[in-house]
């Protein structure tokens, strides 16, 4: 397995991710419309990579979230698989406990986040090698505990984070660069954007993740990145 990661190393998006094609054509790709998955899926998209993209839509997601996916649809012109919650689980959870459990505590959103987010991703990656992610060190102080390639116990599968060591300023200039388009909500001070009903703008001093779940002193994250 060490090897296996070692080979999938490089000095930019492009090298590690071009390596991941090199050795395996089982990979995907998950965004979900933010910076960092913008200027990946610029980077595929502008090398034809054999990487096929997926997004999770909870049912909740902003307006600006789906105005921002149309636009990448059409410049790109690819497939962005998209993977939904069961609907039976989502009935079930509103109707015994409301549409805002979530609120009442950490294990009632992380239920929620199990039934809209969790469970799709498992569908998602089933039977792929490789998982392309937009994470980056400096977003939060949990995700800097992680490393750019590593083996996800949890899912049984490789993952990598082409854009780990990136800096913020480094994300905007090619941005900027290369036209790539952005959520509104970005200028509106999120630059973390998941559900509506749990994502708020930060404040000055606060990190990328803050955000997010604000209500609770959890690590920031839904499961679908496993931390230390």
């Amino acid at each position: 397995m060490n090897k296996l990661l070692n080979k999938l190393q490089g000095d930019s998006p492009q090298e590690i991710l071009r390596n991941a094609t090199e050795i395996s054509s089982g990979i995907v790709f998950s965004t979900s419309f933010g910076k960092e998955d913008q200027v990946i899926t610029d980077i595929i998209a502008k090398n034809q990579f054999n990487i096929d993209i997926f997004t999770l839509d909870t049912g909740r997601l902003f307006e600006e979230t789906y105005q921002v996916f149309d636009r990448t649809v059409k410049k790109y012109k690819l497939e962005i698989n998209t993977y939904y919650p069961k609907t039976d689980r989502v009935e079930e959870l509103v109707t015994k406990k409301g549409p805002y459990s979530f609120y009442d505590s950490v294990e009632n959103r992380k239920e929620c986040c199990g039934i809209r987010k969790i469970e799709p991703l498992q569908r998602a990656i089933k039977g792929k090698n490789i998982w392309v992610t937009g994470l980056r060190a400096e977003q939060s102080e949990n995700r800097q505990h992680m490393t750019q390639v590593e083996w996800d116990e949890v899912n049984k599968i490789v993952k990598i984070h082409p854009l780990f060591h990136w800096s913020k300023q480094e994300l905007e200039e090619y941005i900027e660069k290369n036209n790539v388009p952005v959520n509104s909500l970005h200028k509106k001070g999120y630059p973390s954007i998941g559900c509506s009903s749990c994502t708020r703008p930060i404040v000055d001093g606060e990190d990328e993740r803050a955000g997010r779940w604000w209500w609770e002193s959890s690590k920031k994250e839904c499961g679908l990145h496993q931390t230390k």
